[in-house]
């Protein structure tokens, strides 16, 4: 499963007395469908779905998967504190067709949280788990920050295919990956390098009438296909593409330097309200243009810092209502931005518009 690009991981919106708001939701994801994110992020921080009961994570998984363009990655939130509730999710969501599982590291109590514990966890989880797992490490709200090397074991595991890294230390990403090096991977991508997913081919054998059956084009004639042959599955033009260990970052005021450090893309709040800003960085670099990336970068620092990062989600629901997305109020004890609060974040997204 490849995980390269930009991902916002959206929002969970409310009606003013704190019902979510489907229809709205399915707006949003619509609209995001059609912008150049490689993917969506559904039920992870910025969705509030701790606050959310086990139903209505239930219903917005299937709200945003209906919803969602066949062509996107889509993944699920699905980590809670026990193994056993996590794996409940997590076979919901596969049945529902998402593609990748992301699981908040456990760490209510903390005391307890040794490598040890994490890696049973996570192993006992992916495992069992229908759907390629990603860890996913947010000291900033857990207050726990699995080691780098606990990462490194678990990298191991066929069906860990990743991590979401939201403690904001790029030199831990970069020894993570240099720890990760011997983990070779093949993911199938389209001709032009996007990700192919299992939903993805039977959306497009469903519209084509198709089978699922793998068709060389290229080492026909008994010559076996190298790596880079393309391969016509469900009528999708498929390739095979090398892949190892794939960390995506958490912070967008970090993706730039965390994409030098080895990260493949970002999973980042900010993307929520501008998802295009975040898509010019990761561009830029994978262009090569590390001067134009870092200068893209510099665009949104203060913006991401204050608005995704010190307001948190009540100024990201902000910025999304300034830019076109419906936003709106969170959930208690998350409190609505004053009037003060809201004018500085009309400031720091006036020439952020997306």
């Amino acid at each position: 499963m490849l995980l390269s690009g930009i991902f916002p991981p959206i929002t969970t919106p409310f009606y003013p007395d704190g019902n979510v708001y489907y229809k709205k939701l399915e707006a949003n994801v619509e609209r995001y469908s059609r912008t150049p994110v490689a993917g969506l992020v559904v039920l992870g921080s910025t969705g509030e779905a701790i606050f959310l009961s086990d139903d209505e994570r239930r219903q917005v998984l299937k709200t945003a998967r209906a919803v969602a363009a066949n062509h996107k990655v889509l993944v699920a939130g699905t980590g809670i504190e026990s193994a056993s509730e996590t794996l409940r999710l997590t076979d919901y969501a596969a049945e529902l067709g998402y593609d990748v599982s992301m699981v908040r590291t456990p760490h209510y109590y903390k005391g307890q949280m040794k490598p040890a514990n994490m890696l049973a966890f996570y192993r006992t989880v992916a495992d069992r788990s229908p759907l390629p797992v990603m860890v996913y490490n947010v000291p900033g709200f857990t207050g726990y920050d699995i080691p780098a090397e606990v990462v490194v074991e678990l990298a191991n595991h066929p069906n860990i295919i990743g991590m979401k890294e939201s403690g904001g230390d790029v030199e831990k990403i970069r020894k993570m990956m240099e720890g990760t090096r011997q983990v070779k991977r093949s993911a199938p991508v389209t001709e032009t390098f996007d990700a192919v997913t299992p939903r993805m081919l039977k959306a497009s054998s469903g519209s084509n009438g198709q089978g699922g059956e793998l068709v060389q084009v290229a080492g026909v004639g008994g010559t076996k296909p190298s790596s880079n042959a393309v391969s016509v599955v469900s009528g999708i033009k498929t390739r095979q593409k090398e892949v190892g260990f794939q960390i995506v970052v958490g912070l967008a005021q970090k993706l730039e330097p965390s994409l030098q450090a080895g990260a493949v893309g970002g999973i980042l709040a900010f993307a929520c309200a501008a998802p295009t800003a975040c898509y010019e960085i990761y561009t830029a670099w994978k262009e090569g243009d590390a001067e134009l990336a870092r200068l893209k970068q510099d665009r949104i620092t203060k913006a991401t810092t204050r608005v995704s990062g010190e307001l948190s989600i009540p100024g990201l629901k902000y910025g999304m209502d300034l830019n076109g997305y419906f936003g709106g109020p969170s959930r208690l004890p998350l409190l609505p931005l004053t009037g003060e609060l809201k004018a500085e974040v009309e400031r720091l997204l006036a020439d952020v518009r997306n």
